[in-house]
């Protein structure tokens, strides 16, 4: 379990295609790694992944992964190359405080970023808004963008608004993405079990 609040944004030093997965290796701040064990969950661009091997040689040390197919298809991962920036967020522990909303690190899909633009320090990002997630996307409820625990602004038929502070431009990668880029999609879990228990309850009702 996450909270969508990236600690920081690292960058991939290594990729490696093995047979039916990926080995993906992040170079990390040795600080973001401290008592980490083999088999801890790391959120990397929202997607709950396993940690298989590490290091913790200073001053930067690396964290692995093995994404088998499933995840590369259904997330922007399979896309990554050498070099390239992603959201890092260690799970959560017990007494931290909470900043985002629960996330889990189950993508449910990527969409694409249709515009970009700037007013002053802030920027507004509009999202294709896919016809499945279009009943659990709402103004001012939660989503999870590449990990990043955001509010959702105006929504259209179509697409929604996002609208970032200087802030999350910095620690996450969001100030890098422009039109095009496909990014991954976590909705609200509690969002999509009300929407979905209310729909089974008004059909139970009409039937």
């Amino acid at each position: 379990m996450f909270t969508g609040i990236v600690q920081a944004k690292v960058k991939v030093s290594e990729i490696s295609d093995q047979e039916q997965f990926r080995r993906l290796t992040l170079a990390v701040p040795v600080q973001l790694l401290q008592n980490l064990e083999r088999g801890a969950s790391i959120s990397v661009n929202g997607t709950c992944l396993t940690a298989t091997e590490f290091s913790l040689l200073e001053p930067l040390g690396w964290v692995s992964f093995d994404v088998i197919d499933e995840t590369l298809i259904k997330t922007n991962l399979g896309a990554l190359t050498s070099g390239s920036l992603v959201n890092f967020e260690r799970s959560l522990t017990f007494g931290r405080e909470i900043g985002g909303h629960l996330v889990s690190g189950h993508v449910h899909g990527t969409a694409t970023i249709l515009a970009v633009s700037q007013t002053g320090s802030n920027w507004r990002v509009d999202i294709e808004l896919k016809p499945e997630f279009k009943n659990y996307v709402l103004s001012k409820g939660f989503i999870s963008i590449d990990g990043i625990s955001l509010t959702v602004g105006e929504v259209t038929d179509t697409s929604f608004s996002l609208h970032l502070i200087p802030e999350t431009l910095e620690v996450t990668t969001l100030g890098q993405r422009k039109a095009g880029d496909r990014v991954n999609i976590e909705l609200d879990q509690q969002t999509v079990t009300i929407v979905d228990t209310v729909e089974r309850v008004l059909a139970a009702r009409n039937a």
